[in-house]
């Protein structure tokens, strides 16, 4: 079992030997070693988003927006472990030829758990979409699969097998471009209730061992200097114990941009006394200095140096490990991408389908591949990538799928983004083409969307603006073109989006005859739009973010409040919405109810019917009477932010009519009636996927937490508010467009405390 005293008092020892220079070295992200006292040198800085990133040859998994539409948190800690895997593989290897670079360390910057609350963020494909619920369950789940200490697990390891990062601690999501000097201001509700809880999960459910900062101000505190995140909430409220790190040169931020220090020893100073304990930058490089002026003290040097160690002894870096025998074979090993493949397969959503997929091998003759994304590997990778020792364009994984069976025309179409694909040509000179393989064909694959050139980190892009955001959801004019063009052509047309974002699909849902969203599906995601399309298995994803129709009155990018945001507080009618995702099955929730009570009692709702299911003739609901229930605290009095009431145990009756094997994505709503405080729409509370053949009919357990019953109030307080909650269980949100888009709507349960 992992023993934090035992490495915490190892610490202490080993930093007592050092001299206060030599404590202050050690607070950079590139510590250097320390012979005398056998300390190798130490990079802290390396990156697994979705995958060991930037340090050669690993396995690709789909970006983590990709990743998060799969709602499978099982599968998601299953390649935490195969990263961490990957890590120690090359770790192992690194330090046995005295390689301590940067991005060849054991301390993954990663997930990214912040909420992507605006579509126009750049960086928003690296998080797990725009639900608090969804990502801290996709949170945690990563984390211990990076750090081995997921169920079951922490009983047999006696250290850490990677070190997880939660970031970017907090209330971040852009604007990239003002990200250095921007101060985000948020009320209470929207802290406690959006913001936070993806981060306290990570913290208290899956022990992070570290958090980073974000950039920004908020509330007028630099994060990476924030009283109020990093003592009272992080170190106070949450009893967080692992190490703070600072985003990259933020800290230089606090007297360049933010103007709230004006020296790098006063910065250095702010930072530290905050809590911030590693440096990624230059400015912990004035400490001493910063010592000398009385500016921070010895101990508070120490305090820093002694969390820095502990995680190195955590993760065994001074002694034998059972990590060390991971051999470097296991680095892209046939299992790790079969779990890439698996989860790209999951990770995909069909938007629409009239029918024309699966496509039918043997019912074609040519099929014409078009666009500036359809043979593209920077569209199959996202940012933060490893490289692959392999690629699979879709243009590839459509040829390997069909062979010699059918023939496969090409054309590139039009550039991603500019106004040509030859400089010295005329304009949209590949239109021509595009039109002459659509005319040519049986069925057409479009191929559009993003990379992240277009969508991704500030100062990290090949944008003409360099700020990573996206300036509204439309696709680059040339793009826009070429779909137009196509659609005009009258042939059958299915189109697929490389994207990490929403993106103003109107005309293609109007026009396409079918929309696949693909995301940034790894290295190999080809062969995975290949099977889907073919029907070597169904669609299954779910969209892990809102598809707005436009940006027409849309909150403005740097306001931070979520009204008119995102699934819970949307104003308008979206075109796709959170939760939203097709199969080629059809799926249906026969009837739900809380497990102890009786079968059928909840399911008698003429809202909550299945389409085509009459309910009882003028009969409403039974309401679930739910003693003590979901009760951290007595009703209408604050509790404490992790509800210790009963948790609710839901059965539900699953069948699929349709003709496919399918997975489906159970999903659980949840809304306060009679408070004030509840968001606009029922909030997600549960989800699990489920595997259903053709005809099959399944009863599913889901388990909603008691805190789903709490609302959070103005001033951040969290509480059951109330007793009449309305539980939704389905393959989709309560909402009409859903209803509009499946042809079926969940089953309502009405409960009564």
């Amino acid at each position: 079992m992992i023993d934090r005293k035992k490495a915490e008092a190892a610490a202490k020892e080993l930093v007592s030997k050092m001299t206060l220079e030599e404590k202050a070295s050690q607070l950079r992200y590139d510590a250097p070693a320390i012979p005398r006292l056998g300390i190798p040198a130490y990079n802290w800085w390396n990156e697994a988003l979705h995958g060991v990133a930037r340090a050669g040859v690993a396995t690709s998994f789909p970006q983590a927006i990709g990743m998060a539409a799969a709602f499978d948190d099982g599968l998601l800690r299953r390649i935490g472990d195969a990263v961490a895997s990957e890590g120690r593989a090359k770790y192992n290897e690194s330090a046995r030829h005295g390689d301590r670079d940067i991005y060849k360390g054991l301390t993954f910057w990663s997930p990214n758990v912040n909420i992507f609350r605006d579509p126009r963020w750049g960086r928003g494909h690296e998080t797990y979409g725009e639900d608090p619920y969804l990502t801290s369950r996709l949170g945690t789940a990563y984390v211990e699969g990076l750090q081995g200490t997921g169920p079951a697990e922490d009983e047999k390891k006696e250290h850490l097998k990677a070190a997880a990062c939660a970031k970017h601690f907090a209330v971040h999501s852009g604007p990239e471009g003002l990200r250095h000097e921007f101060n985000a201001e948020v009320g209470k509700k929207d802290l406690y209730e959006t913001y936070l809880p993806a981060f306290e999960a990570c913290v208290k459910e899956a022990q992070t061992e570290a958090v980073m900062g974000a950039y920004n101000r908020t509330n007028g505190e630099p994060c990476c200097g924030s009283n109020t995140l990093i003592r009272n909430i992080l170190r106070g409220e949450w009893g967080f114990q692992g190490h703070f790190v600072s985003d990259c040169w933020a800290i230089r931020d606090f007297h360049e941009h933010h103007c709230v220090t004006k020296t790098p020893e006063e910065s250095a100073a702010m930072a530290l006394k905050a809590g911030c304990d590693v440096n990624c930058g230059v400015t912990y490089l004035h400490l001493l200095k910063a010592y000398e002026e009385g500016l921070v003290t010895e101990e508070e040097i120490t305090q820093a140096a002694e969390r820095l160690f502990t995680t190195r002894y955590l993760l065994g870096c001074f002694e034998e490990t059972e990590y060390d025998r991971i051999p470097y074979e296991t680095v892209e090993c046939r299992e790790h991408l079969e779990l890439a493949q698996r989860i790209a397969r999951e990770s995909m959503v069909l938007l629409k389908n009239d029918g024309i997929l699966p496509l039918q091998k043997d019912r074609l003759q040519t099929i014409g591949v078009i666009g500036p994304n359809a043979d593209s590997r920077r569209a199959l990778v996202g940012n933060y990538h490893g490289t692959s020792s392999r690629y699979i364009t879709l243009l590839e994984g459509i040829q390997d799928a069909v062979g010699d069976q059918v023939r496969v025309l090409y054309s590139e179409g039009c550039h991603l983004y500019r106004d040509r694909v030859e400089g010295l040509a005329w304009r949209q000179d590949r239109i021509s083409e595009a039109l002459t393989v659509a005319e040519h064909s049986d069925v057409v694959i479009l191929c559009l969307g993003l990379d992240e050139t277009l969508e991704g980190e500030e100062g990290d892009t090949g944008n003409s603006y360099a700020s990573g955001d996206k300036a509204d959801l439309q696709l680059p004019e040339s793009q826009r073109e070429l779909l137009e063009a196509v659609a005009a052509c009258g042939k059958p047309t299915v189109l697929c989006v490389l994207s990490g974002s929403a993106l103003d699909l109107r005309f293609a849902d109007a026009h396409m005859n079918a929309v696949l969203q693909v995301w940034y599906p790894g290295a190999r995601g080809g062969k995975a739009a290949a099977d889907l399309l073919f029907g070597a298995c169904s669609p299954s994803g779910k969209l892990p973010v809102t598809f707005y129709r436009d940006l027409d009155g849309f909150p403005a990018f740097e306001d931070y409040s979520m009204k008119g945001r995102t699934y819970r507080y949307l104003e308008k009618e979206p075109l796709y919405p959170f939760g939203y995702g097709l199969t080629y099955g059809r799926v249906e929730v026969c009837g739900a109810s809380l497990a102890d009570q009786k079968e059928g009692n909840a399911s008698a709702d003429a809202y909550g019917r299945p389409a085509g299911r009459p309910a009882s003739a003028g009969q409403p609901p039974a309401a679930e009477k739910v003693p003590n229930a979901g009760q951290p605290s007595d009703i209408g009095q604050p509790a404490d932010r992790t509800a210790s009431g009963r948790d609710l145990a839901v059965k539900a009756v699953l069948e699929n009519t349709g003709a496919y094997d399918t997975d489906e994505v159970l999903q659980a709503y949840i809304h306060a009636e009679d408070s004030a405080f509840a968001p606009l729409h029922p909030a997600l509370c549960a989800f699990r996927r489920v595997s259903l053949k053709a005809g099959e009919r399944k009863e599913v357990c889901l388990t909603v937490p008691a805190d789903a019953l709490t609302v959070v109030d103005e001033e951040g307080r969290r509480y059951v508010d109330g007793k009449r909650f309305s539980l939704y269980i389905g393959t989709s949100q309560p909402d009409e467009r859903s209803a509009a888009l499946t042809g079926m709507r969940p089953v309502r349960i009405d409960i009564v405390l």
